[in-house]
């Protein structure tokens, strides 16, 4: 690993499973591992910002190697060179490493019995958020993974839990939320606001898609613009030019933008997603056109809690404009 100037810093090695020799239904079953969905850091973040709480990140070391594989399932793996003298040896697994199809898997019930032991409970809507009750205090974890986010009505309690948590498995503390998934958070505690900005991916996917030096445009879907099937391509000329696009990778690309801190392009990116199986050249300009959009408003900031009004809501619907002339609404709500 080297630091911003060049030296290298130290050196990291990882030692991982072939899991791709493994055997559905004799090496491994279960593969699934939840994870907080994004709308529900933006709930907790909102919270923060009604409550003016703080917000501790971290993340486990190692978070793969704490997993317990189950004692009735036998899985070997060659020795790693310079390890053994006797070349034909196998070693048999305790730990989960990565690389091995249920290493996620087992690394979260892992995790789910030392957070339980610790007091945590499961949320019923999030199998990736816990929460604890201590006296009159809240604590809310929520998990990616290995990466964590602490927040609650003390911070006291925050401290100490996550000083209980280390002493479970090991974990890098990376102090007060800055940074989420990609996402820069900024905490405004004065104003009991929550900023979030995705400038610098923004950045990132306009110089991976050649749209560094795109002029901004002020919309991000042409207004009255219509995209059917039938803009598929219609030549094998026109199939094979589109094949060079790089349609899918810019949708999702996109479609995490939408999802997290630009809902203002959700609509365009729901509807451009309906042609990812064949998608034609006008489909192609509308998605440079959200590109466009992105240049000029990447800057923008998601705020929770600057201003306090009633529960207000707007709502919008159309069926007529829909090749399938199905009803299309969508609503917005405020407060």
């Amino acid at each position: 690993m080297a630091t911003l100037n060049g030296p290298i810093k130290k050196y990291k090695v990882h030692l991982i499973a072939q899991g791709f020799t493994q055997v559905y239904g004799e090496d491994y079953f279960n593969t699934y591992s939840p994870v907080a969905r994004i709308c529900r850091f933006c709930l907790i973040l909102a919270l923060l910002a009604c409550y003016n709480w703080d917000i501790e990140s971290f993340n486990f070391v190692g978070a793969y190697l704490n997993g317990e594989l189950d004692s009735n399932k036998e899985i070997y793996m060659q020795s790693p060179p310079g390890y053994s003298s006797d070349a034909c040896s196998v070693k048999r697994l305790q730990k989960s490493l990565y690389g091995l199809k249920q290493a996620g898997c087992k690394w979260y019930d892992t995790l789910v019995q030392a957070l339980a032991s610790l007091g945590f409970h499961m949320t019923s809507a999030d199998p990736g958020v816990f929460y604890a009750c201590v006296g009159e205090h809240i604590l809310i974890l929520a998990v990616h993974v290995d990466n964590c986010v602490l927040t609650g009505s003390s911070n006291t309690l925050i401290a100490t839990y996550k000083q209980k948590l280390n002493a479970c498995y090991t974990l890098t503390d990376l102090g007060p939320l800055h940074w989420l998934l990609g996402i820069k958070v900024t905490c405004g505690h004065a104003a009991h606001t929550i900023s979030l900005s995705q400038s610098s991916y923004i950045n990132t996917i306009l110089a991976h898609f050649s749209f560094t030096d795109a002029k901004p445009y002020g919309s991000p879907m042409i207004p009255g613009a219509v995209y059917l099937k039938k803009g598929a391509p219609s030549s094998p000329e026109e199939a094979s030019c589109m094949k060079h696009t790089l349609y899918c990778q810019a949708i999702g690309s996109l479609m995490y933008t939408a999802i997290t801190t630009h809902p203002d392009i959700s609509f365009t990116i729901s509807a451009l997603s309906c042609f990812l199986a064949n998608p034609g050249n006008a489909h192609w300009e509308a998605v440079k056109c959200v590109f466009h959009y992105l240049k000029g408003t990447k800057d923008l900031q998601l705020t929770y809690g600057s201003e306090r009004q009633d529960l207000q809501g707007y709502t919008d619907a159309d069926g007529s404009t829909q090749e399938d002339q199905r009803a299309m609404s969508g609503y917005t709500l405020m407060h």
